[in-house]
């Protein structure tokens, strides 16, 4: 029997080379593969790597003889121009198997046109594999979603980073859970959601998004809730009441949160699992 619930399940994208951790990758590639050989296995989504340094990530998974390929997804440095080389190098390599591709529009004057750019690339060459299309909350990002559900992709928040600005609102992130699930479109979240619940960062003073919290804002969207009720559940600080309320989720309404949800990229497997486990919603197995 699994110890990660179905709500959890493959949630972390190993995101250990992004700030703030700036995992080395060799070492990263090493504490992904120790993650996977664990109990809390799946809890763990795929290694997140730029396009730059994926064939240094396949080298490394090399060196562990037997292991199997290394699944990663590859966040694409250079535009929808990077999208390609980057496909074609996976689909030829035996060491990793890019199960995705992360796309930030860059023209912010024109997102909807930038967006139409990267899905025309994605459809030339994606097969198997997820592209997630990274929109700001500025502009016409509602013109720029529509061109993403239109062509069947995903898309990606951005809930944080190193300046207090990376930080959307609960507001706007409550628009953005109901503007994609208008479309049905599924999206991931990146940086800044390190932890179940929200909370004030002590060393920095930034006002951090909890997982937990998206989890159930999703959720409460999927059963027709309304945007200030999405609120709520976002600026909630009270872990042991969102706790209760995510143990109180039947298994079909897990399994469709995250349908839609599909995980969040997190520089440390460790934080988020530390959480899980206090909050008592997984065993505490290593």
């Amino acid at each position: 029997m699994s110890t990660v619930p179905a709500l959890f399940r493959h949630l972390v994208d190993d995101a250990s080379m992004f700030p703030p951790g700036d995992l080395p990758l060799a070492e990263a590639v090493t504490a992904h593969r120790a993650h996977l050989r664990s109990a809390y296995a799946e809890l763990v989504g795929p290694l997140v790597c730029t396009d730059q340094d994926l064939m240094k990530v396949a080298e490394h998974a090399r060196a562990e003889s037997g292991a199997g390929a290394l699944r990663v997804s590859v966040v694409i440095s250079g535009g929808a121009g990077g999208i390609e080389p980057a496909v074609r190098w996976g689909d030829r390599s035996k060491d990793v198997e890019v199960t995705a591709v992360e796309v930030r529009l860059r023209d912010e004057d024109d997102l909807s046109r930038n967006a139409l750019r990267v899905v025309r690339v994605c459809d030339d060459c994606l097969d198997e594999e997820m592209a997630y299309v990274e929109l700001g909350l500025d502009g016409a990002w509602e013109r720029a979603l529509d061109v993403v559900a239109d062509a069947g992709y995903a898309a990606k928040l951005r809930t944080g980073g190193l300046d207090a600005a990376l930080f959307p609102s609960s507001d706007q992130v409550a628009s953005f859970i109901t503007a994609c699930l208008d479309r049905e479109v599924a999206f991931k979240c990146t940086a800044g959601l390190h932890n179940a619940v929200r909370h004030t960062a002590a060393g920095t003073g930034f006002e951090h998004h909890g997982f937990l919290n998206v989890l159930l804002a999703t959720r409460a969207s999927l059963d027709g809730g309304a945007h200030d009720e999405l609120v709520e559940l976002l600026d909630s600080r009270d872990g042991a009441k969102l706790a209760a309320r995510a143990r109180a989720l039947s298994n079909d309404q897990a399994t469709g949160t995250r349908r839609w949800f599909m995980s969040f990229g997190s520089c440390s497997i460790e934080e988020p699992r530390h959480d899980l486990v206090t909050l008592q919603l997984m065993e505490d197995a290593r």
